[in-house]
């Protein structure tokens, strides 16, 4: 059986302990160090393939990005205005008219956030127009269909390497 002592300077001892360590790193100059969360990505997918949203949502959400979606062009402008995101990843044609309106849209991102990342994924691809749109900032081009692992290689690469500096706008 223990002596009331002994509980009592058992008691005092981890609570001393407890006070050393938070002195320690006080004294260190560690005291505000918090555990390393990892940043919260932000993702924004452009395309008017109600599919192609959800999917990538759902896929790049599982992986710890935060999703917004857009399926026109005005409402991914809107999007833009109020957020930033680490990576737009869009079709170059939408709507009904399925003109390349993309090209404009890469240019309206780098205007409000040149130092976010664009992927263009689309079926409408000629070296003509990936080359456009490399001019007007994406920093890769990828032809439907893709996987998506291979899509969220291409993004893990882009968020990882440092940006280049845009080339003026066409």
């Amino acid at each position: 059986m223990q002596s009331e002592g002994s509980s009592f300077t058992k008691v005092h001892f981890k609570r001393l302990k407890k006070v050393s360590g938070q002195l320690t790193r006080f004294l260190l100059g560690r005291d505000k160090l918090a555990p390393k969360e990892p940043a919260i990505l932000h993702l924004l997918v452009v395309d008017d393939e109600e599919a192609i949203c959800f999917s990538m949502k759902e896929y790049f959400s599982h992986s710890g990005y935060v999703v917004d979606t857009a399926h026109e062009l005005e409402e991914a402008e809107r999007l833009i205005e109020k957020s930033d995101y680490e990576v737009v990843i869009q079709d170059l044609r939408m709507g009904v008219t399925k003109n390349p309106d993309g090209l404009e849209m890469i240019r309206l991102v780098h205007r409000r956030n040149p130092e976010t990342r664009i992927v263009v994924l689309t079926a409408y691809g000629s070296t003509e127009v990936e080359s456009e749109a490399r001019r007007s900032g994406a920093d890769a081009f990828l032809r439907k269909p893709q996987p998506l692992s291979q899509v969220a290689q291409v993004v893990r690469g882009l968020i990882e390497s440092p940006r280049k500096p845009a080339a003026p706008y066409a």
